[in-house]
Protein backbone atom coordinates (compact mmCIF):
# COMPACT_ATOMS: atom_id res chain seq x y z
CA UNK A 1 0.00 0.00 0.00
CA UNK A 2 1.12 3.34 -0.62
CA UNK A 3 0.14 6.69 -0.67
CA UNK A 4 -0.56 9.14 -3.56
CA UNK A 5 -2.02 12.54 -4.20
CA UNK A 6 -4.04 12.95 -6.80
CA UNK A 7 -5.34 16.60 -8.65
CA UNK A 8 -8.93 16.75 -9.87
CA UNK A 9 -9.96 19.66 -11.92
CA UNK A 10 -13.79 19.35 -12.63
CA UNK A 11 -16.66 21.77 -13.75
CA UNK A 12 -17.94 23.47 -10.61
CA UNK A 13 -21.66 21.71 -10.60
CA UNK A 14 -23.50 20.28 -7.81
CA UNK A 15 -23.05 16.99 -6.92
CA UNK A 16 -19.37 16.43 -8.76
CA UNK A 17 -17.94 16.01 -6.08
CA UNK A 18 -20.16 12.86 -4.86
CA UNK A 19 -19.66 11.50 -8.44
CA UNK A 20 -15.80 11.22 -8.26
CA UNK A 21 -15.40 10.21 -4.76
CA UNK A 22 -18.05 7.48 -5.41
CA UNK A 23 -15.90 5.84 -7.66
CA UNK A 24 -13.20 5.61 -4.65
CA UNK A 25 -15.55 4.19 -2.31
CA UNK A 26 -17.26 1.88 -4.87
CA UNK A 27 -13.71 -0.03 -5.14
CA UNK A 28 -13.00 -0.35 -1.80
CA UNK A 29 -10.33 2.59 -2.13
CA UNK A 30 -10.18 5.02 1.11
CA UNK A 31 -9.73 8.28 1.15
CA UNK A 32 -7.35 9.68 3.83
CA UNK A 33 -8.24 13.68 2.99
CA UNK A 34 -10.33 15.08 0.57
CA UNK A 35 -10.03 18.96 0.15
CA UNK A 36 -12.08 21.21 -3.12
CA UNK A 37 -11.89 24.46 -3.78
CA UNK A 38 -12.49 26.95 -6.25
CA UNK A 39 -9.93 27.89 -8.92
CA UNK A 40 -9.06 31.42 -10.68
CA UNK A 41 -12.06 30.20 -12.92
CA UNK A 42 -15.32 30.44 -10.99
CA UNK A 43 -16.64 27.68 -13.08
CA UNK A 44 -14.15 25.55 -12.45
CA UNK A 45 -12.70 23.65 -9.33
CA UNK A 46 -9.53 21.73 -7.74
CA UNK A 47 -9.88 18.74 -5.67
CA UNK A 48 -7.03 17.32 -3.71
CA UNK A 49 -7.42 13.84 -2.74
CA UNK A 50 -4.83 12.32 -0.41
CA UNK A 51 -5.48 7.87 -0.80
CA UNK A 52 -3.81 5.24 0.09
CA UNK A 53 -3.82 1.69 -2.02
CA UNK A 54 -2.79 -0.48 -4.62
CA UNK A 55 -1.42 0.99 -7.91
CA UNK A 56 -3.33 -0.75 -10.63
CA UNK A 57 -6.01 0.28 -8.75
CA UNK A 58 -5.52 3.56 -8.42
CA UNK A 59 -4.74 3.91 -12.29
CA UNK A 60 -8.31 2.15 -13.05
CA UNK A 61 -9.93 5.00 -10.67
CA UNK A 62 -8.18 7.82 -12.61
CA UNK A 63 -9.14 6.43 -15.92
CA UNK A 64 -12.52 6.05 -14.87
CA UNK A 65 -12.99 9.70 -13.40
CA UNK A 66 -11.29 11.00 -16.46
CA UNK A 67 -14.34 9.88 -18.57
CA UNK A 68 -16.73 11.70 -16.66
CA UNK A 69 -18.03 14.38 -18.40
CA UNK A 70 -17.62 16.68 -15.61
CA UNK A 71 -13.82 16.42 -14.92
CA UNK A 72 -11.35 17.93 -17.22
CA UNK A 73 -8.50 16.15 -15.81
CA UNK A 74 -6.96 13.86 -13.63
CA UNK A 75 -3.56 13.19 -12.34
CA UNK A 76 -0.96 12.37 -9.49
CA UNK A 77 1.24 14.34 -8.02
CA UNK A 78 4.50 12.95 -6.85
CA UNK A 79 5.32 14.06 -3.39
CA UNK A 80 8.59 15.04 -4.78
CA UNK A 81 6.43 17.50 -7.52
CA UNK A 82 4.33 18.37 -4.87
CA UNK A 83 3.96 21.54 -2.73
CA UNK A 84 1.28 20.35 -0.25
CA UNK A 85 0.05 21.92 3.05
CA UNK A 86 -2.62 20.92 5.49
CA UNK A 87 -4.56 23.74 7.88
CA UNK A 88 -4.83 22.83 11.71
CA UNK A 89 -7.09 24.63 14.11
CA UNK A 90 -7.00 23.37 17.66
CA UNK A 91 -8.68 24.64 21.25
CA UNK A 92 -7.02 23.77 23.80
CA UNK A 93 -8.21 24.32 27.59
CA UNK A 94 -5.74 26.22 29.32
CA UNK A 95 -5.18 25.32 33.49
CA UNK A 96 -2.86 26.69 35.58
CA UNK A 97 0.70 26.88 33.69
CA UNK A 98 -0.10 25.88 30.66
CA UNK A 99 -0.79 28.76 28.85
CA UNK A 100 3.04 29.19 28.87
CA UNK A 101 3.99 25.87 27.88
CA UNK A 102 1.83 26.31 24.91
CA UNK A 103 2.92 29.57 23.77
CA UNK A 104 6.13 27.93 23.49
CA UNK A 105 5.35 24.87 22.02
CA UNK A 106 3.35 27.06 19.07
CA UNK A 107 6.48 29.11 18.56
CA UNK A 108 8.36 26.46 18.05
CA UNK A 109 6.08 25.15 15.40
CA UNK A 110 5.40 28.91 14.10
CA UNK A 111 1.67 28.74 14.57
CA UNK A 112 -0.29 31.51 15.66
CA UNK A 113 -2.36 31.48 18.77
CA UNK A 114 -5.58 33.26 17.40
CA UNK A 115 -7.95 33.13 19.88
CA UNK A 116 -7.22 33.46 23.55
CA UNK A 117 -9.67 33.08 26.76
CA UNK A 118 -9.50 32.43 30.39
CA UNK A 119 -9.58 29.30 30.37
CA UNK A 120 -9.28 28.01 26.18
CA UNK A 121 -6.38 28.97 23.64
CA UNK A 122 -7.24 29.24 19.62
CA UNK A 123 -4.14 28.04 17.73
CA UNK A 124 -3.77 28.01 14.21
CA UNK A 125 -0.67 25.99 12.15
CA UNK A 126 -0.33 25.20 8.45
CA UNK A 127 2.77 22.76 7.33
CA UNK A 128 3.00 19.28 6.37
CA UNK A 129 0.98 16.60 7.35
CA UNK A 130 4.05 15.63 9.14
CA UNK A 131 4.34 18.94 10.86
CA UNK A 132 0.72 18.76 11.42
CA UNK A 133 1.13 15.28 13.12
CA UNK A 134 4.08 15.98 15.13
CA UNK A 135 2.34 19.04 16.47
CA UNK A 136 -0.35 17.01 17.54
CA UNK A 137 2.00 14.51 19.11
CA UNK A 138 2.98 16.89 21.50
CA UNK A 139 -0.74 18.53 22.25
CA UNK A 140 -1.66 14.88 23.02
CA UNK A 141 0.14 15.81 26.66
CA UNK A 142 -2.19 18.96 27.25
CA UNK A 143 -6.23 19.00 27.49
CA UNK A 144 -7.33 19.13 23.66
CA UNK A 145 -11.06 20.84 24.17
CA UNK A 146 -11.75 20.33 20.24
CA UNK A 147 -9.86 20.58 16.58
CA UNK A 148 -10.35 20.63 13.00
CA UNK A 149 -8.46 19.99 10.37
CA UNK A 150 -8.28 20.50 6.35
CA UNK A 151 -6.92 17.78 4.97
CA UNK A 152 -3.98 17.95 2.38
CA UNK A 153 -4.04 20.66 -0.37
CA UNK A 154 -1.13 20.55 -3.08
CA UNK A 155 -0.28 21.79 -6.37
CA UNK A 156 2.58 20.54 -8.73
CA UNK A 157 5.61 22.82 -8.24
CA UNK A 158 6.90 23.65 -11.37
CA UNK A 159 10.67 24.14 -10.19
CA UNK A 160 10.68 20.25 -9.90
CA UNK A 161 10.11 19.60 -13.89
CA UNK A 162 13.74 21.58 -14.21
Amino acid sequence: MQKYILSVLVQNNAGVLARVASLFGRRGYNIDSLTVSETNNPGVSYITMAVTGDESILEQIIKQASKLEEVYSVHEISEKQALSRELLLIKMELTEGDRTALREIADIYKAKIVDLAPKSMIIELTGSTQKIEAFLGIMKEYQIIEMCRTGVTALEKDSAKL
